[in-house]
């Protein structure tokens, strides 16, 4: 049964396709955003168009007074589902990144979806319920890559690759206690996104936010934790978990394998 939703960076995009569907889908909302201009006017039409209760909550969630307001207001009510959708790029090469820039990238990507995440569960775990829904990158995965097609993207890229760990490993501590993590990475999407980075992506194809939602959505109910809209076979997504246990099993090693010691050449 729906409940109430609280969706940051609803102003556009893919925030504001979160809004737009689980209003649809009877869901009361708590929307989150830079601009109350437009969280009011999204307010004023999901009413109007679904009936259901939306309250627009203005914030800088890169600046930790502000996300400490929105954790204390979302921390006092019943909030059954968050999604940690606000986010920013800056993509440049790193060391061209200001200072100011690389610290508001890690406030508002990693550090505003932990505590916020924080804010809200201690309700859900005394509900035995909830879902949260953090929004990534396929650039999580894109450390190792070089391809002339992708940006400059160190820090962005870092901070979406936290939030897939964070995903997994929270995930694995609430299941049982009836909450549900799931982390979508999808890949380009159209949105203000790039454009407020002046970057022209008229020509590159685009995935539009409603299927993002739609994917994100479906996967949660079937269980799936990194949903992937662009994916049509999940094996991928097997591979690396299989991977990844196989490089953490190395942890139990006690002993340097035979390629670092110089006795053994």
């Amino acid at each position: 049964m729906p409940g109430l939703a609280v969706v940051t960076g609803a102003s556009s995009g893919i925030g504001e396709a979160f809004a737009e569907r689980l209003a649809a889908d009877r869901w009361d909302l708590v929307v989150v955003a830079r601009s109350g201009e437009r969280l009011s006017e999204l307010a004023a039409r999901l009413n109007q168009a679904h009936g259901v209760t939306v309250r627009a909550v203005p914030a800088d969630l890169s600046r930790s007074e502000e996300v400490e307001r929105v954790g204390g207001e979302i921390g006092a009510m019943p909030v059954d589902m968050l999604v940690n959708n606000a986010a920013l790029a800056y993509y440049m090469p790193f060391a061209d990144l200001p200072a100011a820039q690389a610290a508001e990238l890690v406030d508002l990507n990693v550090l505003a979806p932990v505590l916020l995440t924080q804010a809200v569960l201690p309700g859900m775990l005394a509900r035995s319920r909830g879902s949260i829904i953090n929004i990534a990158s396929l650039l999580a995965f894109s450390g190792a890559v070089q391809a002339t097609f992708l940006p400059r993207r160190a820090v962005y890229a870092a901070t979406k690759s936290f939030l897939v760990t964070f995903s997994q490993a929270l995930a694995a501590e609430v299941r049982d206690r009836g909450i549900q993590v799931q982390v979508v990475c999808p890949g380009v999407v159209r949105s203000e996104f790039h454009s407020r980075q002046g970057m022209d992506m008229s020509a590159v194809p685009r995935m539009e936010p409603g299927q993002v939602v739609e994917a994100s959505l479906a996967d949660l109910a079937d269980g799936v934790l990194v949903s992937v809209p662009g994916l049509g076979d999940t094996e991928p997504v097997a591979r690396l978990e299989a991977v990844s246990l196989e490089l953490v099993s190395v942890a139990r090693t006690v002993e340097l394998p035979a390629r670092y010691r110089r006795d053994a050449q």
